[in-house]
């Protein structure tokens, strides 16, 4: 096990971009709230692996965060509850995300967003990855990456008009 202060470090460092990537990602606060703290508790649990720098540290983390809204969210899908039901019962603690406000529209625009171009476009718009860091962090052809983020960037745009 991963020692607390480097745990610690980790939560400070890149804290904010696990739960950005988490919230957006599943519907519910209470399911990013599980995800985010699964997220840390497999960092805490992988001390073999090793980061060449806190960028590297941040995509595994981010990537990590990623790959367990996929699961949860294959999971739901086998639950006899549809998905327009579990968006429409969104439920949050954060007073920036309310009905009404500009990130709740984001927020919205991003839930209902396909993946493919959802994850790019977060990864590039909010978290800063250029193209070819996201297409090695989520193993897909860079210029299929730069062709995502575009959609994306479109379906926000359109979205928030």
């Amino acid at each position: 096990m991963r020692p607390q202060s480097d745990i610690e470090q980790a939560l400070t460092l890149h804290g904010d971009a696990v739960w950005r990537a988490c919230s957006l990602h599943v519907a519910t606060y209470a399911d990013a709230q599980d995800i985010y703290q699964d997220t840390f508790l497999r960092y805490a649990l992988a001390d073999e692996q090793s980061f060449n720098s806190e960028e590297h540290r941040k995509a595994w983390l981010v990537r990590v965060a990623l790959n367990k809204c996929k699961d949860f969210n294959k999971a739901a899908a086998r639950k006899s509850e549809s998905l327009d039901e579990c968006i429409s019962t969104k439920q949050t603690n954060d007073l920036l995300v309310k009905p009404g406000s500009i990130a709740y529209e984001v927020v919205d625009a991003f839930a209902r967003m396909a993946d493919p171009p959802k994850t790019p476009a977060y990864l590039a718009l909010y978290e800063g990855y250029t193209a070819p860091e996201i297409a090695e962090i989520i193993d897909a052809p860079v210029n299929s990456v730069y062709s995502w983020i575009s959609r994306g960037r479109a379906l926000l745009k359109e979205a928030l008009l």
